[in-house]
């Protein structure tokens, strides 16, 4: 199937690039999340026509990202749970609460925007959290997780 991108994505293109991708990918996820459309005649012509809007949207959501990394950089939040002598966790730390203490703080951050590779921590210790804003912003920021 081939496309049209409404926008940057990762591993695939930029704005405007006509890729060739699985069907099921653009059908079930890229289209309906108006992520690209199908590469018809009409659908190009019409892109042509908007391009300059959505270059200039997308400029402007860049340009978001970036002035809410620099306000996220260097951010340290503690999070103080239950933990026994050793230093392990009764549970865990997952996204969802790094996001929600995040936000206590003032730093209005999604729960899909955290990044944790390694999965959730399950140790006290001082962590370094890659916050998504942007295919190209992220931020890091400091979760120091101490023993009630």
């Amino acid at each position: 199937m081939d496309i049209i991108l409404l926008e940057k994505i990762n591993k695939l293109g930029q704005l405007g690039d006509q890729v060739s991708i699985k069907a099921g990918f653009g059908r079930n996820f890229l289209i309906p999340q108006g992520k690209a459309l199908p590469a018809t005649e009409a659908n190009i012509k019409m892109f042509e026509g908007r391009r300059e809007d959505l270059e200039a949207a997308a400029a402007e959501s860049l340009g978001a990202a970036a002035a809410r990394a620099e306000g996220l950089n260097d951010k340290e939040v503690v999070i103080v749970r239950k933990a026994a002598a050793e230093g392990r966790m009764f549970g865990s730390v997952t996204n969802g609460d790094i996001a929600e203490a995040l936000t206590a703080a003032g730093a209005n951050v999604e729960k899909r925007e955290v990044r944790m590779p390694e999965g959730v921590i399950r140790k006290l210790g001082e962590y370094d959290i890659a916050i998504h804003l942007h295919t190209d912003v992220n931020a890091t920021v400091k979760i120091i997780l101490e023993a009630e």
